[in-house]
């Protein structure tokens, strides 16, 4: 009957025979594609074959069991199906199981690419780590030029940077600049160089001028005067501040500018950065290199015309004033070849000043004089004085309306005296307890009504003309008992003198009796008094019988 239907065998025919030859084909190719990927992968089963072909009846003969293996497995996972869907089922498999295989294989490859880079990693390390002691040594001078040279590009770049406040930081700069400046204006200096190692805006900002300016007011030969002036504007305040603390602790280089071969009495001024010094009858100017403590070896100019040594010159209105041993006054144009000289005196003229277009002298003689600078008035005497003394020292006041003589103390019981400008009459003398032969060696007015005098009785005395005339208001005693040539002061706190033993150059803060350091240039067979003594910020200079010395407090 039609309605039963067996399944075609291989070797018989039958009703069947065709779709039962089309899956046995079917089946055979899937065979042999599971024994080609056999040997590629393990464990891998063949593939199972399908259910059983459509028939004829109802029912159909079940095929051969699939074998066990991947294939079935997957067959198994893929879930159950229809009846009519049994080839579906087997082809599913057999794609299931290419794809396991093929991700086992993948799997295999990647770890096997992953071990390789492992190991040649291993290598190369092995290799930088046997390298890496030859390297080290050639390469420790350049890590340390490339610290060197990080060190000032860093210093570059902070100065090429904006002087810009950080965005982020502590409340304290957050502060508007007039609030901070009030806040550390209370701190001293120590203080201020902490805070400016903070950062680079703080370093800049504690920088400022305004806030060393309270200090460098309270430091020794810092620039500013007692009032306040500021003598250095184009040097920055903290700079000379650290120049300062040099002068208190007396740390300094010794050196010596010029030479001569015989001794002398020199004499010296400053001016810009030329230095003029008397050598016998010459003035000679030289110009300063830039460093402050060597000179140039030629000379910029050479002002002669006394016959005897000059004893005492000054520099006013682009002119040096000057005085001989020979009795006379000359008057050189410094940036010209104008020349003249008069007789002034007797005798030898021991000192002179010029103020406001006057000059005064002072001689041996006994005597001092007024002159007038005008060029068409030379040699015009305007007053004579007579002073019953040999004149050492003179000084015209700042209101150039009084001078200052200082005399012997052989003839009069006061060495110092003041006379009128413009009449000659005497109008004070200073002081009433000095020994006869207490003379005045230097004298110079500080304010119009301060003034300071040293001399043969050991004393450097500071008077004050608002106070009292007859008693100085403040002295200091030159330890050793040495006459003092020459003084000189920053306006201020410094005071420096020179003894006329061993060429010892005392430096004193005027707030204190002591002395604060003492610097002898010369030793026992060259013994020379210090004839002349002039200082800047940086450098003191002092002129000797046979040499002129140069301290470097910029350069200890």
């Amino acid at each position: 009957m039609g309605s039963q239907g067996l399944s075609g065998d291989p070797e018989n025919g039958g009703s069947g025979e065709g779709d039962s030859g089309e899956a046995r084909k079917l089946q055979e190719g899937r065979t042999a594609r599971g024994k080609r990927r056999k040997g590629k992968g393990k464990g891998k089963g063949k593939a199972g074959a399908g259910q059983g072909g459509r028939g004829s009846g109802a029912g159909g003969k079940a095929g051969p069991q699939p074998a066990a293996g991947l294939g079935a497995e997957a067959g198994a996972r893929a879930g159950p199906r229809e009846e009519g869907e049994g080839g579906g089922s087997v082809e599913e498999g057999a794609r299931r199981t290419a794809a396991a295989e093929g991700a086992v294989l993948a799997g295999k490859e990647a770890r096997g690419r992953e071990d390789g880079k492992e190991g040649e990693w291993r290598v190369r390390a092995g290799r930088r780590e046997d390298a890496r002691p030859q390297r080290a040594q050639g390469r420790e001078g350049q890590a340390w030029r490339r610290v060197a040279g990080a060190a000032a590009a860093e210093e570059e770049a902070a100065a090429r940077e904006p002087a810009g406040r950080p965005a982020a930081g502590p409340a304290l700069w957050r502060l508007p600049e007039e609030l901070l400046l009030l806040i550390c204006s209370y701190l001293d200096m120590r203080a201020l160089g902490r805070l400016a190692q903070v950062c680079r805006w703080l370093r800049r900002f504690t920088s400022c001028d305004l806030l060393w300016r309270r200090i460098a007011r309270a430091s020794l030969n810092s620039g500013f005067t007692r009032l306040g002036t500021d003598l250095m504007a184009s040097v920055p305040v903290k700079e000379r501040v650290k120049v300062s603390q040099n002068w208190k602790l007396g740390r300094c280089r010794e050196g010596i500018l010029l030479k001569w071969r015989c001794s002398q009495m020199p004499w010296m001024q400053l001016e810009g950065d030329s230095l003029y010094v008397s050598q016998a009858n010459f003035i000679l100017a030289y110009q300063f290199r830039p460093d402050g403590a060597s000179l140039n070896r030629r000379p910029l100019g050479v002002f002669a015309g006394h016959d005897e040594d000059v004893c005492h010159f000054v520099l006013a209105n682009s002119h040096i004033i000057s005085a001989g041993g020979d009795g006379k006054i000359g008057v050189h144009k410094i940036h010209s070849t104008f020349s003249v000289k008069y007789s002034a005196h007797e005798q030898e003229v021991n000192c002179v000043d010029c103020k406001g277009g006057i000059i005064v002298s002072g001689s041996r003689d006994r005597t001092a004089k007024v002159w007038p600078l005008a060029t068409g008035r030379l040699g015009q005497c305007l007053h004579t004085i007579q002073t019953e003394d040999r004149v050492w020292s003179i000084a015209i006041s700042p209101l150039l309306s009084s001078f200052v003589t200082g005399t012997a103390c052989c003839g009069h019981f006061s060495p110092l005296r003041i006379w009128d400008l413009n009449s000659g009459q005497l109008m004070t003398h200073l002081g009433s307890d000095f020994p006869p032969g207490a003379g005045v060696l230097d004298v110079m007015y500080e304010t119009p009504s301060t003034l300071l005098s040293c001399g043969y009785d050991t004393y450097v005395r500071y008077w004050d003309l608002r106070t009292s005339v007859r008693k100085c208001v403040m002295e200091w005693e030159e330890p050793h008992d040495s006459t003092l040539y020459c003084l000189q002061t920053d306006g201020n706190h410094l005071l420096a003198t020179g003894s006329s033993y061993y060429g010892v150059v005392r430096l004193w803060d005027r707030r204190q009796r002591a002395c604060l350091h003492a610097f002898p240039l010369t030793s026992a067979p060259l013994s020379s008094p210090v004839y002349c003594l002039r200082f800047t910020t940086k450098h003191l200079y002092a002129a000797l019988s046979y040499n002129l010395h140069v301290l470097d407090f910029q350069n200890p």
